[in-house]
């Protein structure tokens, strides 16, 4: 009985000896190189662990300053075909989805009524001319007033006036092509009756298209006109090229944005208008850029912040940030090249968390 109390004995003080032992090793880990001490980078007060992290540190380098914005396209001209005076359609002499030029005829409205009028006002007009000239004969004659003939020769512009009135009214009747472009579905057919609010058809200009699009107001200072944007629409992986031609003299107020327009050549017409664009808009180049890794940043409310180590503690910086990549973003103030800005554990460090921190393998 008693053997068996001794070897309890000797159990427990082997047990005690190794957790003893283990504990005194993992102080000595701690506070190993780089680590002991209150003072030291690897601990905190007291020899407090310190947070394992990754960060990288910031170089100046040369970035080519891109903005991605989105934007539609439109045609570079577009209309509704309507008609301007009543009447029964007489012809139609275009195909739906056709391409048409300017000044092609595209409906003609019945004017039979339109011509008997003109004919009417002809002769009303011819009479009153004559009229006009016999009045002016007698006035040297001194055989009428001036009244009179003042009262003839108005007769005889009204007359006119009646003439070039109609024939405005004819040459309406005939809807022709305002510019050269593609025209669309028809909304009408021969014999209907055409007035002034139902739409022919829409007739628009496709090569080339229009690209507008809004960029924040902090870029509006870098951007101008003749700038080379690359844009691809839904659908296609191709990337198109155009030219910024035009940019809205003031900012938006509502959106705080400024309005550009760009246009680019479509002669295959695969660039519809309507569709969707994303759009490359090159800013500048800037030669000593710093960049930090997007998931380093932290959304606050009065801004960006990322946390630097600073003597093995996190400290915290506030930023201001510029365009961003897949990858990275641009930091415009704030920090500075050679800062080593951390990557990892940023939701869980506080202002003056002890840090050990792990740089990427060049």
């Amino acid at each position: 009985m008693k053997i068996k109390y001794i070897v309890y004995a000797i159990l427990l003080i082997v047990f005690t000896a190794l957790v003893g032992y283990r504990i005194t090793k993992n102080k000595n880990e701690v506070s190993g190189p780089g680590g002991g001490g209150a003072a030291g980078p690897g601990g905190g007060p007291g020899g407090a662990p310190a947070m394992r992290v990754d960060g990288v540190v910031v170089k100046a380098q040369p970035f080519n300053n891109i903005l991605a914005v989105t934007g539609s396209i439109e045609a570079n001209e577009q209309v509704e075909i309507r008609g301007q005076v009543t009447g029964f359609v007489q012809n139609i002499t275009f195909k739906e989805g056709s391409t048409v030029r300017k000044g092609q005829v595209l409906v003609k409205v019945d004017d039979s009524e339109l011509r008997a009028q003109l004919a009417q006002a002809q002769t009303r007009q011819n009479l009153s001319s004559e009229n006009a000239e016999r009045a002016r004969l007698l006035l040297e004659k001194e055989a009428i007033s001036r009244e009179e003939y003042d009262i003839a020769t108005a007769d005889f512009r009204t007359a006119k006036a009646q003439m070039q009135l109609i024939r405005a009214q004819l040459s309406k009747t005939t809807i022709t092509a305002p510019f050269s472009g593609r025209i669309g579905l028809r909304n009408i057919s021969e014999g209907a009756f055409l007035t002034p609010d139902v739409v022919v058809a829409n007739l628009v200009s496709i090569d080339p298209v229009k690209i507008t699009f809004s960029v924040p107001e902090k870029y509006a200072s870098q951007v101008k006109t003749n700038t080379q944007i690359k844009f691809s629409v839904a659908g296609s992986r191709e990337k198109y090229n155009a030219n910024v031609y035009a940019i809205e003299p003031g900012i938006e107020a509502t959106s705080r944005t400024l309005q550009l327009r760009a246009r680019a050549a479509n002669p295959s017409g695969t660039i519809r208008p309507g569709s969707f664009a994303s759009i490359e808009l090159p800013l500048s180049i800037l030669d000593d850029a710093l960049l930090v890794p997007t998931q380093a940043v932290v959304p606050v409310q009065n801004g960006k912040k990322v946390f630097v180590a600073q003597q093995g503690k996190a400290k915290e910086v506030m930023i201001e940030t510029s365009t961003r990549t897949e990858k990275d973003i641009l930091v415009t103030s704030g920090i500075n090249a050679g800062d080593t800005v951390l990557t990892t554990g940023i939701l869980t460090l506080k202002e003056g968390t002890p840090v050990k921190v792990k740089l990427p393998s060049s």
